[in-house]
């Protein structure tokens, strides 16, 4: 599961606020060099570590320090380097790797030899990732989630449509999300649990739009469910509900957006198989849905059909969930884990699982996370100045 440091240009060597206070005085001289470490399960290379060996302790991916964005699919990893191009690795049963094959890769290998990809998404067997307002999907198709008006598997980038104005993306379980420039939020796919969020169960194998609003800031696809944040700092979910994982405190499915409560201050999104996690604006964490394995944090006390607070912190900064595993960092730069644990993927040395956040290894060098849907694996980045 990634974590990208580049993005906010964060050096490690200051905390994440005196960095910015520094910033906006003119002088910060920190240059970033994001490297990826990864951990867990690698039965089909999904670290990139050029062999299938699991770890449960952070081992780099290669040398290089030029890494931009990342994230994970079931069991496969993509990449954009700072010069714009798009690596992948690990199962390519579906071809979601991008190499017009269907072979499993153990080490980075490029996508195509475009140098202008932006963001990029993995969802089960499938990638999305949008160049130039362009948007691209390939890997599985027998759900609709490539977008592209049929079931038909793709091992190569196909243009979804021709508009360029798709601005952030989000692969589910078999769904797919994305927000255009304009705000509306679109999406495709299966729909059996109504996460299209469209008012129906019926799937569509091209974008649709949720509702008619256009003030729609993020969105992260979970396993059936879906979560978004609107402009306004108020959030929603729709789809899959019998773990109490759309925090509208019941277990009853849903297949248009519904409001988890009456707040404004929801500012980051890091759902999990099962289970919705959130960061408010004053930098507490909150959690809901399935608490199997310890996934929500809050010391197996149960599942949770509306939010619950993680711990006492208030300098949670990103947060992602796997299944039945998260990570998060906090302003710091320290890294947390927690769940599920039977693949060394928390990155504490061991394979016990946790129910509470624990902090991994003493580092204060840990980026910011980008969504995941892995099974048992995580990819973080950390950059520090050289």
């Amino acid at each position: 599961m990634p974590i990208i440091r580049s993005g906010v240009q964060y050096s490690g060597k200051w905390t994440k606020s005196q960095q910015m206070q520094a910033i906006a005085a003119g002088t910060w001289t920190g240059i970033p060099t994001p490297e990826i470490f990864a951990w867990g399960t690698n039965s089909d290379g999904q670290l990139g570590l050029g062999n299938t060996t699991n770890r449960s302790s952070p081992v780099q991916v290669g040398a290089l320090t030029t890494w931009s964005r990342t994230a994970s699919g079931q069991n496969h990893t993509l990449a954009t380097k700072n010069d714009g191009t798009l690596w992948a690795w690990g199962d390519n049963f579906r071809g979601e790797l991008g190499q017009g094959d269907t072979t499993d890769r153990n080490s980075p290998v490029q996508v195509g030899a475009l140098t202008t990809w932006a963001e990029v998404a993995g969802g089960y067997q499938y990638s999305l990732a949008t160049t130039d307002g362009k948007l691209y999907a390939w890997g599985y198709n027998g759900d609709n989630q490539l977008g592209l008006g049929d079931g038909t598997n793709r091992s190569s980038p196909v243009q979804v449509g021709s508009l360029t104005t798709w601005s952030k993306i989000s692969a589910g379980y078999n769904a797919s999300y994305a927000i255009k420039t304009d705000g509306t939020l679109w999406a495709w796919g299966a729909n059996n649990h109504g996460q299209l969020g469209i008012g129906d169960t019926t799937t569509r194998n091209s974008p649709v739009q949720v509702g008619s609003l256009t003030t729609w800031a993020k969105v992260s696809g979970y396993k059936f469910s879906c979560l978004a944040l609107k402009n306004d700092g108020t959030l929603w979910s729709w789809g899959y509900n019998p773990f109490g994982q759309l925090g509208l405190g019941d277990t009853t499915a849903r297949n248009s957006p519904v409001q988890i409560g009456a707040l404004t201050t929801w500012t980051t999104l890091g759902p999990g198989a099962y289970r919705g996690q959130a960061i408010k604006t004053d930098g507490t964490l909150w959690t809901w849905g399935s608490d199997s394995y310890g996934a929500l944090g809050i010391g197996a006390l149960g599942n949770r059909s509306s939010p619950v607070q993680v711990g006492a912190l208030t300098t949670w900064l990103q947060v992602a969930g796997g299944y039945f595993f998260s990570l998060a960092t906090t302003t710091d730069g320290k890294l947390y884990a927690w769940g599920y644990n039977a693949f060394g993927q928390l990155g504490d040395g061991t394979t016990t699982s946790r129910n509470s956040p624990v902090q991994i290894g003493s580092l204060t060098t840990w980026g910011t996370l980008s969504k995941m849907s892995t099974t048992g694996s995580s990819l973080v980045t950390t950059a520090r100045t050289t």
